[in-house]
C-alpha cells in the first residue's frame, strides 16, 4: 500500500508540473521515481495476493532481471564501442563524435577491473571502492533515465497552427552550405509553415545562428538561402546572425520577436536529440516557445543523446558535484578505516 501511495504521489506531481511547464528536467525525475514505485507496488501486490502462480512469476522475473544485468552491461559496453567506431568512420574522428567509444571502453574496463578484483585482488578497500563507484554510476544512470524520459515525452509536443514565428536553430555548416542535419530542421520548419498557411496565416521564419571560426558566412545566411531556394518568400525570413550557442539563439530571437510583436506566439525547430535541452534554454531565456523536432539518422542518436546528457549535467553541475563529492568522501573514509583495521 505504501509503495502505491508513493507512486501515485510522484506521478500526480509529474502530471501537475508537466501541465504547468513541459520544459523541466524535474518532470522526468518525478516520473522515473513514480514508475519505479509503481513496479514495486505491482510486485508487492502480486506477492501479497497469496496466489502461488503469481508469486512464482514475480520471483522468476526478479531472478531473470538480476541474471541479465551483467550481460546487459557487457552488451551495452560492446554496443557503444561499435557505435563509436561507426561514428568515427562516418562523421570523422573528432572528440565529440567519439563519446560512445570512450564510454564503451570505460564500461568494459570497469568490468575487467571488477573481474580481477573478484579473482586475484580480493582486497576489502577495493570492494569499498567498487561499491562507491556503483553508487555514483547508479546516480548518473537515474539522471540519464530521467533525461531520456523527459526528452521522449517532450517529442510529442504539438503546438497549435497559430504561430507568429518559427525559430530554426542553427548548427555547423559544411563548405558554407546547409548540411543534412541542419537541412532536416529547415525542412521540418517548412512543413509546419505550409500546414499553418493552409489553415490560418503564414508565420515568419527566424533563422538563428552566427558565423563559426571556419565559416565564411553565418549559419543564418546559409539557412535563409536554403529557405528561399525552397520557395519561402523573402519577406517571411528574418535573420539572427549573432548567436554562438543555443541560449543566445533563444535570447536574440526573443529580442527580434518582442520588437515586432509584444504578445507573440512562436515555436522553435531543432533535431529530436537536441529538442529537450533546447527547451530548457528557451525556458531560461524567458522565451514563450515550445519546440518541434526533425528526425536524425539512427546511428547518430546514441552519441548525440550522450552529448546532450553531458551538456545537461554541466547545466546543473554544482548539484551533481555536491552529490558525487558526498559519495566519494564517504567511500574514501570507509577505505581509510579498512586500511587501518
Amino acid at each position: 500500500m505504501l509503495f502505491a501511495q508513493i507512486a501515485a504521489f510522484f506521478i500526480i506531481l509529474f502530471v501537475i508540473l508537466f501541465i504547468i511547464d513541459k520544459r523541466r528536467i524535474s518532470n522526468g525525475i518525478f516520473l522515473t521515481i513514480g514508475l519505479f514505485f509503481t513496479i514495486l507496488a505491482v510486485a508487492y501486490g502480486l506477492m501479497a495476493s497469496q496466489n502461488n502462480i503469481m508469486t512464482i512469476i514475480v520471483v522468476v522475473v526478479f531472478f531473470l532481471v538480476v541474471a541479465l544485468i551483467p550481460f546487459t552491461i557487457i552488451g551495452l559496453g560492446i554496443g557503444l564501442v561499435v557505435n563509436g567506431r561507426l561514428m568515427a568512420k562516418r562523421e570523422g574522428r573528432r572528440i565529440p563524435n567519439l563519446l560512445t567509444l570512450f564510454v564503451g571502453i570505460a564500461i568494459l574496463g570497469l568490468i575487467v577491473l571488477f573481474i580481477l578484483h573478484l579473482t586475484i585482488w580480493p582486497y576489502i578497500w577495493l570492494s569499498i571502492f567498487f561499491t562507491g563507484m556503483l553508487f555514483i554510476i547508479g546516480y548518473f544512470a537515474f539522471i540519464l533515465v530521467s533525461f531520456l524520459l523527459s526528452s521522449y515525452i517532450y517529442q510529442y509536443n504539438r503546438p497549435r497552427l497559430r504561430q507568429d514565428f518559427i525559430i530554426v536553430l542553427g548548427s555547423g555548416l559544411i563548405d558554407d552550405k546547409v548540411p543534412p542535419l541542419l537541412a532536416s530542421r529547415l525542412d521540418r520548419g517548412i512543413s509546419f509553415y505550409y500546414k499553418q498557411a493552409a489553415k490560418n496565416f503564414a508565420p515568419q521564419f527566424i533563422v538563428s545562428g552566427g558565423q563559426g571560426p571556419n565559416e565564411w558566412v553565418s549559419e543564418a545566411f546559409a539557412m535563409k538561402n536554403y529557405l528561399l531556394e525552397k520557395g519561402i518568400p523573402d519577406e517571411h525570413v528574418l535573420m539572427e546572425d549573432l548567436s554562438v550557442n543555443t541560449l543566445q539563439n533563444m535570447q536574440f530571437s526573443k529580442t527580434i520577436m518582442m520588437d515586432l510583436k509584444e504578445k507573440y506566439r512562436s515555436i522553435f525547430v531543432t533535431n529530436n536529440f537536441h529538442l529537450f535541452r533546447a527547451s530548457l534554454y528557451a525556458r531560461k531565456a524567458g522565451l514563450k516557445s515550445q519546440g518541434i523536432s526533425s528526425k536524425t539518422a539512427l546511428y547518430y542518436l546514441p552519441n548525440a543523446l550522450l552529448r546532450e546528457f553531458i551538456a545537461i549535467i554541466v547545466m546543473y553541475k554544482w548539484w551533481h558535484i555536491v552529490i558525487v563529492s558526498f559519495i566519494m568522501l564517504i567511500t574514501l573514509a570507509l577505505i581509510a578505516v579498512s586500511l587501518f583495521l
